[in-house]
Formats: C-alpha cells, structure tokens, sequence
C-alpha cells in the first residue's frame, strides 16, 4: 500500500486531520468551560461533532462526488483552519462559537466522503480493505497521541494556543494534499460504463492484487463487475448524480442508497452494533464516578482506542481475505460480551482489559469493507461512504442519548451489562448479512486470459 505515492499522500493528511481534531474539539471544549463556567456546555461543546453530521449526511452528501475530490479535500482543511482562528481568536460569545461549528461541521461528511471513497480507486481489491485498517490503527494512535498532545499544550498554551496548532495541522495536510495528489475529475463526471472497478482483480501468486485486463468495459471483451451493472441499470435516473440541485441530488441518492437490500444491510451492519458500543463508552465516566475515580476515565476510553487498533491490525495484517469476511459474524457476537461483565463492578485493571478485548472486536468491520464497495453504486460511491459514516456518528450519538436514558433506571454499571447485552442481540439479528455472502463458482478462463474471482451474488 505505501509503494502507492498518492496513498501516502492520504495516510499522511489523515494523520494530521486525526491528531488536529482530537486537539481541536478538547481545547473548543476548554475554552467553553473557561468563557461559561458550564460543564453542561463544555460537554456540549466536546460532542458537538454528532449534529453536523445529520444535516450534512442529509442534504449536502452529493457534493462529494460532483466536485473534484483533491479541490474538496483541499476546501476542507482550509475550512478548518479558518474555524479554528475564529475560535481562537475572533472573541465570540459561546452560542456564536457553537453555532460556528455545527454550520461549518455540516461540511465534514462531504470532505470525509471524498477522503474515503478515493481509497478503492488508488487500492484495488483487498487493498483496498487492508487501507481501510491501516486508517483505523492510525486514527486510534493519532486520537490518543492528539489529545495526550492536547492536554500539554493546554497547560502550556492555554486552549487559543491549542487551536493555533491545530489551524497549522489543517495547513500542513492542505500543502500535503496539493502536492502529492493528481487533481482528478468528479466521480459523477465519469461514464460508469468506462470506470475501473477496483474490486475486479486477480490475485497472483505472490498476494499482490492486479487489476484484470478487460474489467473496464461493459458488454466488450471484459466482465462486468456487480457495481459496473448496477450503475448501468439505474440509468439516468441515478447515474447522473451531477444534474440538479444538490440537495434535492443528496436526497434522491440517499434514498436510492437505502432502498437497496444489500447496501442497507452493510450499513445496518455497521452502525447497530456499534450504537450500543458507543453508549456504553459514554457510561464510562458515570461508572468510574462511582467507584471514587472519575479522573481514571481517560485510560479506559484509551484502552478501547487501543483494542481497536489491536484488532484491526491484527486481523487486516494477519486473515485472509476469505478469513476476514468469516470473522465479521462471530466477532460482532463477541463484542459486546466483555461489557456484560460490568454488572460484576470490576476494579479499574479488569477495566482496561474489558475496554480492550471489546475494542478488538470491533475488527469485524473489516470483513464488511469489501463486500461494501462492491454493492455501492460507483458513480455514487463517495455518497454510499459519507452517508456510511453519517449513519455511523448519528446513531452512536443516539446510542449515548439511550445509554443515559438507561441510567435514570439503573445504576451505572448495570446500564453498561445492559448495553452490551444489546450489542449481543443486535449482531444476531443481522447475522445474516454478518455471514458471508453465497458466491457463484468461478467461469472457466477464456483462452488468453487469466480468471479472475468470481464475483458475489
């Protein structure tokens, strides 16, 4: 993957993006509480982040494949830069602040959207699943380093000169980006019927995924992929995401997006889950409280940091591909099992070792990566990763809304068992998109040329 120029050219933006929110949303957070003396809207300030990826995830998501994605990328760090200079230094009152970033928050699903659905392009087949993991032990390093660097500059700097360095970061990644990416067109710009589809490709003898001569036609002397006849059966009627007023073309996608089987499953896959998972995080502080020591917070939450990139590394670097996509289902069931055992009230050691091993678990994703770009409609495949990840912040910002709810009820560590035990049932209850999907035997190569995979049904 990093023999890839224009991947380390995304690794290394991401990075910075990483560790500069992390300090970001810790010194807004700080600042609030400085200027208010409110915790209530300092933790409002901190999980501002959930908001804006509603209304942006809604109604502006197609702009992610109609601009150009080195152009939006770019937009976006020096937006970044502008909110934290703002912030920092324009004075405003704390609604003004607030208001700030929830407006220019609404943009983020469209500049994540374009970061990631950049990835299949650059890394075909399993490549592409295996950037996807380094991305997340990357961000789970980069969100621990970024606020263990937050906490220092703040003693140091106070939060104006925390979300100075952070409006430095956002620069840096904007020259990253202008200097080490091709500025490429829009995905909607693009025939379907002549588009590379990076999960075609044939895997040779030393693991290295080649893309198959021929994958890039339809009804020539190529194959067409799942996601190649699916942009050519929608037509005009989805295929041209670039006509109309972007909202109405965010909306008309989304729904096209949600009305498919397989792509509402993936998702459901990945956000239901994880909901309880987030809730259960959000309890950590309210259970640790409990016991007296509410300041250990902070290396609990690391400790499921840590577990997630364990797993991920693990199993990215370690599984094969057949593997992987078997794992999701059971490791999915398991996730939530460790947090059942906070109905016991374990001491902070036991702790860190459950917020760990749930971590871990949270690799089951990875078996899903694949299977999700393969379902997603190519000329929409930057819409298909922002409402992805849409979905993802809303419903673990509802998660946390009913981890509290659970609290008027119970006492914290019950609220937790209970949180995991939901996660149990939700994973069996999609287990049938969990499992791997059936696949059609492999057609015999035509003479001249090597088969590729057979592809999913």
């Amino acid at each position: 993957m990093f023999a890839v120029p224009e991947f380390r050219v995304l690794y290394g933006s991401f990075a910075l993006l990483v560790m500069g929110d992390a300090v970001k949303m810790l010194a807004f957070a700080a600042l609030v509480y400085q200027r208010s003396g409110s915790a209530g809207l300092s933790a409002m300030a901190y999980m501002s982040g959930f908001l804006p990826y509603v209304i942006g995830g809604t109604f502006l998501l197609s702009l992610a494949d109609r601009i150009r994605p080195r152009r939006l990328m770019i937009t976006g760090e020096l937006v970044r830069v502008a909110v934290c200079l703002v912030l920092g230094f324009a004075g405003l009152p704390v609604w003004a602040m607030l208001a700030v970033v929830v407006v220019t928050g609404a943009l983020n699903p469209v500049f994540g959207a374009a970061r990631t659905a950049a990835l299949p392009e650059l890394l075909p087949g399993d490549s592409f699943v295996l950037g996807r993991s380094v991305l997340t032990v990357t961000s789970a390093g980069a969100q621990i380093g970024g606020l263990a660097a937050g906490g220092a500059v703040l003693s140091l700097a106070g939060p104006g000169g925390a979300l100075l360095i952070t409006a430095a970061l956002s620069g840096a990644s904007a020259i990253v980006l202008r200097l080490g990416l091709p500025d490429r067109p829009p995905r909607a710009a693009v025939p379907t019927a002549v588009r590379p589809s990076p999960s075609r490709a044939e895997a040779t003898a030393d693991g290295v995924d080649r893309p198959t001569a021929g994958s890039t036609e339809i009804g020539g002397g190529g194959t067409a992929t799942g996601r190649e006849q699916y942009g050519a059966r929608q037509g005009t009627r989805g295929g041209h995401a670039a006509e109309g007023n972007a909202v109405r073309a965010s909306l008309r996608v989304n729904r096209r997006l949600l009305a498919d089987r397989r792509v509402r499953a993936l998702m459901l896959c990945n956000w239901i889950p994880v909901m309880f998972i987030a809730g259960a995080e959000a309890l950590v502080v309210p259970y640790l409280g409990e016991r007296g020591v509410p300041s250990q917070a902070g290396l609990v939450l690391a400790a499921f940091a840590v577990g997630m990139a364990l797993g991920d590394f693990i199993v990215g670097r370690f599984a094969a591909p057949d593997l992987r996509e078997r794992l999701s289902f059971p490791l999915a069931v398991a996730m939530g099992m460790p947090l059942a055992a906070f109905a016991t009230r374990p001491s902070l050691a036991w702790c860190l070792v459950l917020g760990v091993l749930t971590g871990m678990c949270l690799a089951y994703n990875l078996g899903l990566q694949r299977r999700f770009v393969d379902a997603a409609p190519p000329d929409a495949l930057g819409q298909a990763f922002g409402l992805f990840t849409s979905g993802q912040m809303t419903t673990q910002g509802l998660g946390a809304a009913l981890a509290g709810a659970v609290t008027e009820l119970l006492p914290a560590h019950l609220a937790i068992a209970v949180m995991g035990g939901a996660a149990v049932l939700a994973a069996l209850a999609l287990a049938p998109h969990l499992r791997p999907e059936q696949t059609d035997p492999a057609p015999p190569a035509e003479p001249g040329r090597t088969a590729g995979p057979a592809q999913n049904a």
